[in-house]
């Protein structure tokens, strides 16, 4: 997959940019708050639908402005896709493909496979679980719309229970009604999780050592109330204490990855180098997962990728992001310096912009 031209109209504090990218290494420099992250911002927009740093869309529209357009064209396997998304506020957002409307988001993920390493992906580690599945989630939706199916028809049985336990509503047929729906999503989506983590745990610690060396040792574990037995009889079980607290204690909306630095969780032991490898290695191996699963190279965006990394590791990455192993990548730095040695080592095609109040100069 390659994006090949984007325009943005009012994103963040880009005021109209129109940009064509190169197949290969795309790279931009300027100081911090001049939109270089902005830029990055907006192609995820286009991949799902939304921001990957704010929670509202209206957030993302540019201060002062009452709308945004977004509009880019993507090549995949010699096929063209045109992909545009326009958002007034007071109004619904429209996401088309190829000028036709989508009927629900949820049929575009998937469509642009895309990968970012962003200083936000820190929230991984120290933020609760349900960051880390949605990691899980989001890689796995992008290559099996069954399974973007099953999880949002769970999550939605998960918010009825928990409406009727937080209502006190002991009504246990109804309960049993959304406890059936709940356990036979779980029965699909706890295997496909499980499958998945079985095949990326191992592409993950390559490349951990790759960027770290092979002195330090990592680990995933994964916990699920699915490895202990079925879900319809936990929750059954659960319901008296469900009830009490009001809201659902058991189930893969509690699944658990847990990060280890030898024997030790990782954000306890941790130093911002050994975290940000941590980090970089699970999206490089998120990359090569869905390579291998979606066939065909995601868009690869790496923001800020150097920061808190020590000469040694930074080199690491360089070589590692300069082969052609990655396809079309688009890479932030305020380091001059850092994007001169990768341009250096970068064989095929290669682009340097520099961002400045919102404006690109190619």
């Amino acid at each position: 997959m390659f994006l090949q031209t984007l325009s943005a109209t009012n994103y963040k504090n880009l005021r109209q940019v129109e940009v064509q990218f190169c197949n290969g290494v795309n790279c931009f420099i300027g100081n911090n708050g001049m939109g270089k992250t902005n830029l990055l911002d907006a192609i995820y927009y286009l991949a799902f639908g939304k921001s990957r740093t704010c929670h509202a869309d209206t957030q993302v529209i540019r201060h002062g402005e009452s709308f945004l357009l977004l509009d880019a064209q993507f090549c995949s396997h010699d096929r063209q896709e045109r992909v545009s998304v326009g958002l007034q506020k007071g109004q619904k957002k429209v996401i088309k493909r190829n000028k036709k409307e989508y009927e629900r988001l949820a049929d575009h993920i998937g469509l642009v496979p895309l990968v970012i390493v962003s200083p936000n992906d820190l929230e991984l580690i120290i933020e609760g679980s349900s960051e880390r599945r949605k990691l899980i989630d989001g890689i796995i939706s992008q290559y099996d719309k069954e399974y973007l199916h099953q999880l949002l028809a769970y999550n939605k049985a998960l918010l009825q229970r928990n409406t009727l336990l937080r209502a006190h509503v002991a009504d246990a047929e109804l309960l049993g009604v959304c406890e059936r729906i709940m356990a036979e999503k779980a029965a699909y989506i706890y295997p496909k999780r499980a499958a998945f983590l079985e095949q990326f745990i191992p592409i993950f610690a390559t490349y951990y050592v790759a960027i770290a060396g092979d002195n330090e040792l990592v680990s995933i574990r994964y916990e699920s109330h699915l490895q202990e037995g079925d879900l319809l009889a936990f929750l059954e079980q659960s319901r008296y204490r469900d009830e009490a607290v009001g809201y659902t204690t058991v189930g893969i909306h509690k699944d658990e990855l847990a990060f280890y630095l030898g024997d030790y969780p990782l954000k306890r032991i941790a130093s911002q180098g050994q975290t940000k490898s941590f980090l970089v290695a699970l999206k490089l191996a998120q990359f090569e997962f869905m390579k291998k699963a979606c066939g065909k190279y995601p868009i690869l965006l790496l923001d800020d990728i150097f920061d808190k990394l020590d000469a040694t590791r930074v080199e690491r990455i360089v070589k590692l992001v300069a082969t052609d192993r990655f396809g079309q990548i688009f890479i932030t730095d305020t380091n001059r310096e850092h994007l001169d040695t990768l341009l250096q080592q970068v064989e095929g095609e290669k682009c340097l912009f520099t961002i400045h109040q919102g404006s690109i100069i190619a």
